[in-house]
């Protein structure tokens, strides 16, 4: 198996990654959402919970081929490559969060999606090249068995709950209430500075697996993978005994349990692409996965245009968001409110699909 088709697995599974994230960010109605679409309210892990996850485990593994260039040794120029990309990527989640520039700088949310990914990229990145693949290990054991410790000791008789973590106490004392997110009716950010920590593990198991791939010697390394995969599932179980499985805390648990099913379904991927040689059913998935950072940020800024500048006047001299007016007078008419939100959002990947593969047939990859 050579590494250009190994790549291709890992496309797919991007692509794949990327076509959820804009499928649960953009239903018709939040009021409509089926149940597999939504986050878990607190505790507990749904589907939608493992995309963002996944996203950041392939971030890893992709960092294991991609720094081949460096001889996987931490220079000056490579540094100063990866601290440039990784100054980027969040200077664009602070421009997601910014646009369309309808509120002050004083209400800016500082933190999102895009600037975990680039926290997590960049000391991930550093460790990487840093360390040795065991030394890897006792820091990935360091840093998640670190976190329950801070989260248990400092988090007061409710630990792992929404007003009394330490993490939103930290977020609070050093971002202050109003660049927080507020989606869960207090100022509470699911991506905050100190929960950063655990998101970065979730990136070095994917730089680790990524390892276990290049270095294989037979065909049972697959095996390896799957079993590595199962062996997190349950240990994140097993860990959410006590330490509950929450992705707004990105709690120790989470990370395994995300992780191991990361590892199952990049094995399948492989396994059919690689092994079994079956790979045209993959290729809209590759599609998405040639520009998936820029086509995510293009799908946030498509949405944010038609909530908050493109709107549709009324009779009675209101007017409605596009975005509304698209769902209400479309997509519920034609197929319901549940099966319409869903269609709605199902219409967008399909759209930004169709981009997507504009620029892959001109063979455009625009990295972020």
């Amino acid at each position: 198996m050579n590494e250009t088709r190994r790549f291709v697995a890992l496309d797919a599974f991007r692509g794949l990654t990327i076509a959820a994230m804009i499928l649960v960010n953009t239903p018709g109605s939040w009021r409509y959402v089926y149940s597999p679409l939504r986050h878990a309210e607190w505790h507990g892990c749904t589907p939608t919970d493992l995309v963002f996850p996944f996203f950041l485990f392939i971030v890893g593994v992709a960092m294991r081929f991609s720094f081949k260039k460096f001889e996987y040794k931490l220079t000056k120029e490579a540094f100063l490559k990866l601290l440039k990309r990784t100054l980027l990527i969040f200077a664009v989640g602070l421009f997601l969060n910014a646009f369309p520039f309808h509120r002050s700088l004083a209400d800016l949310r500082i933190l999102g999606v895009l600037q975990r990914i680039a926290l997590a990229y960049g000391f991930a990145a550093v460790l990487s090249l840093v360390l040795k693949p065991k030394q890897i290990i006792i820091a990935i054991v360091v840093l998640l068995f670190g976190y329950w410790g801070l989260l248990w000791g400092l988090g007061g008789i409710d630990p792992y709950g929404l007003e009394t973590n330490i993490v939103r106490t930290i977020d609070l004392k050093i971002l202050g209430e109003n660049h927080i997110w507020h989606g869960h009716g207090i100022a509470f950010d699911p991506e905050g500075l100190m929960s950063t920590l655990p998101a970065i593990v979730t990136a070095l198991l994917g730089y680790l697996v990524g390892f276990q791939i290049q270095s294989r010697k037979n065909g049972s390394y697959l095996w390896q993978l799957l079993a590595y995969g199962i062996i997190g599932i349950l240990l994140g179980l097993l860990w959410h005994l006590v330490f509950p499985i929450n992705k707004a805390l990105w709690t120790s648990s989470f990370v395994l349990y995300t992780a191991g099913f990361a590892i199952v379904l990049l094995t399948c991927f492989i396994w059919l692409i690689d092994v079994k040689d079956v790979k045209t059913w993959a290729h809209p998935l590759i599609v998405f996965g040639m520009n998936p950072l820029f086509v995510y940020s293009l799908s946030i800024i498509w949405v944010k245009m038609i909530i908050y500048v493109v709107k549709i006047p009324l009779q009675d001299d209101t007017s409605i968001t596009l975005y509304a007016w698209l769902y209400q007078h479309i997509f519920a008419p034609l197929f319901g409110n549940m099966n319409g939100s869903m269609l709605f959002a199902l219409a967008h990947v399909i759209v930004f699909w169709l981009v997507s593969l504009i620029l892959y047939k001109r063979k455009i990859f625009i990295k972020i």
